[in-house]
C-alpha cells in the first residue's frame, strides 16, 4: 500500500501534531490521539480528523440545557445518553461536530455525497491537476454481478477471468490519465482547459475533500454504509470512521452499537407473527401479512 498522504501533507500534519497549545474547551482523550493522523483506506485513500467539538459530556449538557458538565456520575450520563439514543432524541447528539479530510475514489465519493447532511469542499479539477492514483481492487474484491441483487456482487472472479479484468482496470486507468494530460495546456502547447480536460477521467481516480457533519447525521452515515450490505469500498471508510467515532464518544457509540448498527426494526406484522410463534402456533408466509422479501429477511434473523 503506498503512503496515504503526499509528503507536503505529512510536513503539515507533523508540524501541527509538534505543536500543541492549551485550550479551555472540553477536549476528547480519545479523540486527541487521532487527530490530525492519516488512517490509510483502500490502496491510496485515507480519513483524518482536521478537528472537532464536544464529546459524551456535551451530549448529555445538551440534554439537560444546563451549563455544567453533566451529572456527579458517569453510569448517569451513559444512561441518558443510552435513553436518547433508544428513543431517537437526536438534537443532543448534533452538538458534537468533526472536520474530516478525506481522499477517496470517485465513484465512492458520488454515493457518499448522497448524504446530504454535511459541509463538503473537495479538491478542484477546474483549478488544479489530479494526480495518476486510481483505486484498483485487490483480487478477494473483484466480484461477479449478483443474479439476485442488481447493486450487488456475488462470487469472487478467479484465475485468468481475474487477470483480464486487472489488466483492463489498469490500462484504461492510465491510457485515460495520458489523454488527460496530453490535452492539457502545457510545453507551449494551447491545450483544453483543465475544467474540460478533467470529463476524460475514470471514475476510480481519487479525489479529496473536507467533510464536517454533526454527530447525529454521522452516525445516521454509519448504520447504512458500515452495514454489510453496503459496497465495500465506502463500506471501508465507514469502519474506519467507527474506530474512531468509538474513541471520540465512547459511551454514545457503544449505545449506537446497541441500538442502531447490531438491532433489527420489526414491522407489526412482523411482531403479531413472533407473538403467534412464541404462543405455540405455527405461521406461514402466507399467513404472516409480509411480502415474500420481508419474510426472507425475518426468517434470516428468527428463523
Amino acid at each position: 500500500m503506498n503512503t496515504p498522504v503526499t509528503p507536503e501533507q505529512q510536513a503539515e500534519i507533523d508540524q501541527l501534531r509538534q505543536s500543541p497549545r492549551q485550550t479551555l474547551r472540553v477536549v476528547s482523550e480519545g479523540m486527541e490521539r487521532h487527530l490530525y493522523t492519516a488512517h490509510p483506506v483502500l490502496d491510496h485513500g485515507f480519513v483524518r480528523v482536521v478537528d472537532y467539538m464536544g464529546d459524551d459530556a456535551a451530549i448529555c449538557q445538551a440534554a439537560r440545557v444546563s451549563y455544567g458538565r453533566g451529572t456527579k456520575s458517569v453510569q448517569n450520563d451513559e444512561g441518558l445518553i443510552r435513553y436518547l439514543m433508544r428513543h431517537w432524541h437526536s438534537t443532543p447528539f448534533e452538538m458534537c461536530e468533526v472536520k474530516l479530510h478525506v481522499k477517496l475514489p470517485v465513484f465512492v465519493a458520488r454515493q457518499w455525497i448522497r448524504h446530504r447532511t454535511a459541509n463538503v469542499n473537495e479538491y478542484s479539477a477546474r483549478y488544479s491537476i489530479l494526480d495518476r492514483e486510481f483505486y484498483i481492487p485487490a483480487p478477494e474484491h473483484l466480484a461477479a454481478q449478483s443474479q439476485q441483487n442488481n447493486q450487488g456482487r456475488d462470487e469472487v472472479l478467479q484465475g485468468e477471468e481475474a487477470a483480464r479484468v486487472l489488466d483492463l482496470l489498469r490500462e484504461d486507468s492510465m491510457r485515460s490519465y495520458d489523454h488527460y494530460e496530453a490535452m492539457l495546456s502545457q510545453d507551449g502547447q494551447q491545450g483544453l482547459a483543465r475544467e474540460l480536460a478533467r470529463m476524460n477521467l475514470p471514475a476510480n481516480i481519487y479525489t479529496q475533500w473536507y467533510w464536517k457533519v454533526d454527530l447525529h447525521n454521522l452516525l445516521h452515515f454509519l448504520r447504512l454504509r458500515a452495514d454489510a450490505h453496503a459496497q465495500f469500498e465506502i463500506r471501508a471508510y465507514a469502519d474506519a470512521l467507527c474506530g474512531i467515532v468509538a474513541d471520540w464518544v465512547p459511551a454514545a457509540f457503544a449505545a449506537f452499537r446497541d441500538y442502531r448498527m447490531e438491532s433489527v426494526s420489526l414491522s407489526a406484522q412482523a411482531i403479531a407473527v413472533l407473538k403467534r410463534r412464541l404462543a405455540g402456533e405455527t405461521v406461514t408466509q402466507e399467513q404472516s401479512g409480509m411480502s415474500a422479501r420481508e419474510w426472507r429477511e425475518f426468517e434470516e434473523i428468527w428463523g
